[in-house]
């Protein structure tokens, strides 16, 4: 069957034409007021300042016709061109083509947590630099081509400038990136390995969040590709792939849950455009689900808004060794409590010590070292279950975005179970026979 167009606007006299050729995409949509202008490097609205994202136009889409193209396309996020900003041969351009990653089963942890319904870990550490960063800067990276920009940047807390790093390289783009001074050793060494300009900024991401957005202005920022700031609408569209792979890997199936980590929220508010798309394409079948969202008590102020009731976020300075989620005044926490609030959801947050619990709880029962913030997610949901918010006889889904040897400062601790001399008595002797 045919489909209507998602991600229809207002405004009905903005023209959508454009010379870039980024496939289904067809305008950009203020998500505020509707107003539509043509596809470009923008990210704020003209006419109210709210957000703008990609609007598309999926009506040619056969429902059947479509599940087969996706079903035979390559083992990445490109199977899902054709509901993505990006051209349709994109998989012939150098791209670090991330995505396809493994979706766990995760009984043994299920059995400990006490989870009937069938437990599931979206496992992201399986992505080029081993976070899910990798799918936005691939969606920005296809921005930045079309727009001619010729230096790919970023404000990060550490993953995703290892990721803008290596896509830079492969593409043969100039980086420039710009992180916090004080990040986690393992993420700054990641992100300089890939011979571009790597700068600490004096504070934590808000500030260099706000630089970068001085820098674009500037003369000096003059053909630079921001792939969170100037290329954000297409950046974010990344993330719907997570969704796209959980549903198609569940055998085209909605789970009735999902727990997924927030930094500026973006990545959850995706998720849930990517479910909203498989649904009204008619590629899963529509019923209702619930998203979960999980940070870190040090920096929770999507989870402070949500048990206070309150709709407006209030900004947080960070203190938590979560620092990939460390983002004290999230862009997008207000949507985050919409769509928490509106699938009958909830945003919890977890202290230091049980994101470090959560982290050896996984790896001690799924053999999965994820890096703090799938320590976050595993341990609101724990938590969440425990307090009866989540229901344990329900399909749930718990994201881990990054490899755990990004994070190795969280359990340093973890160590050596003996030191013993090399002969059998000196074994017994330290209780291992």
């Amino acid at each position: 069957m045919a489909v209507q167009t998602v991600a229809s606007t207002t405004d009905t006299t903005a023209s959508s034409a454009s010379s870039v050729d980024l496939g289904p995409a067809a305008a950009l949509s203020c998500r505020e007021c509707g107003h539509r202008v043509p596809l470009g490097p923008v990210f704020a609205c003209e006419e109210c300042f709210g957000p703008l994202e990609i609007a598309y136009d999926f009506s040619a889409h056969d429902t059947e016709e479509l599940r087969r193209r996706i079903e035979a396309g390559p083992a990445n996020i490109w199977r899902y061109a054709p509901l993505l900003p990006v051209p349709a041969d994109v998989a012939t351009k150098p791209n670090m083509n991330p995505g396809w990653t493994k979706l766990v089963k995760a009984d043994n942890l299920a059995r400990e947590l006490g989870v009937t319904g069938g437990l599931y870990v979206k496992d992201d550490s399986g992505n080029p630099t081993h976070s899910f960063k990798d799918r936005v800067v691939a969606q920005a990276l296809e921005a930045a081509r079309a727009f001619g920009f010729t230096t790919l940047s970023c404000s990060s807390t550490g993953n995703l400038a290892g990721a803008v790093g290596a896509a830079a390289a492969r593409a043969g783009f100039r980086s420039c990136v710009f992180i916090p001074h004080d990040l986690e050793q393992g993420k700054v060494v990641m992100a300089a390995v890939y011979g571009g300009e790597l700068v600490g900024i004096e504070g934590n991401y808000d500030d260099v969040n706000r630089f970068c957005s001085e820098l674009i202005g500037d003369p000096a920022g003059e053909g630079w590709g921001f792939v969170n700031v100037n290329l954000r609408p297409y950046y974010a569209e990344g993330s719907k792939t997570l969704a796209y792979e959980i549903c198609e890997q569940l055998g085209w199936r909605l789970p009735d849950q999902l727990v997924v980590p927030i930094a500026s929220g973006s990545q959850l508010t995706k998720i849930d455009k990517g479910l909203k798309e498989l649904i009204e394409l008619g590629l899963v079948e529509d019923r209702p689900y619930k998203i979960f969202g999980a940070q870190a008590e040090g920096c929770s102020p999507v989870s402070t808004a949500y048990k206070a009731g309150h709709d407006v976020v209030r900004p947080q300075k960070p203190n938590t060794i979560a620092k990939s989620l460390a983002i004290g005044n999230p862009a997008d926490g207000p949507y985050v409590l919409d769509i928490a609030r509106r699938t009958g959801g909830a945003v919890e947050d977890v202290t230091d010590e049980q994101v470090v619990d959560a982290i050896k709880l996984l790896a001690r029962t799924e053999g999965i070292f994820a890096e703090t913030a799938g320590g976050v997610t595993v341990g609101v949901t724990k938590k969440l279950i425990e307090s009866g918010v989540l229901d344990p006889s329900l399909t749930t889904v718990v994201l881990n975005t990054g490899d755990g040897l990004k994070t190795l400062d969280a359990v340093a601790g973890t160590g050596l179970t003996a030191t013993i001399r090399p002969n059998l008595d000196s074994f017994r002797e330290a209780g291992l026979a």
